[in-house]
């Protein structure tokens, strides 16, 4: 997995949802409801997003399943003392 991906993903969702957060902080009604500005620029950046991040989300879910892939499969030495397991079993 490439780290790079990641970071660029992860920046590009924050920005989803403090660029939308800073431009409704600036309005006098969501300075005291700032709340209700964090709820709007939550589902704001997460239609951003869905939308917009889709090749960025890819990578990174690339990268992790062939991350999970690597894991799963065995070594050489690991194919080697499963083959002398399976022989000594069949004595």
């Amino acid at each position: 997995m490439k780290i790079r991906s990641v970071v660029v993903y992860s920046v590009l969702r924050l920005l989803a949802f403090l660029v939308p957060f800073g431009i409704m902080m600036i309005f006098p009604v969501f300075q005291d409801l700032w709340w209700l500005a964090a709820v709007f620029a939550a589902l704001i950046g997460l239609s951003l997003s869905i939308l917009l991040l889709r090749r960025p989300l890819e990578d990174v879910s690339t990268g992790l399943y062939e991350r999970g892939r690597q894991k799963q499969a065995k070594s050489p030495r690991e194919l080697d003392a499963d083959a002398e397991d399976a022989e000594a079993e069949g004595r």
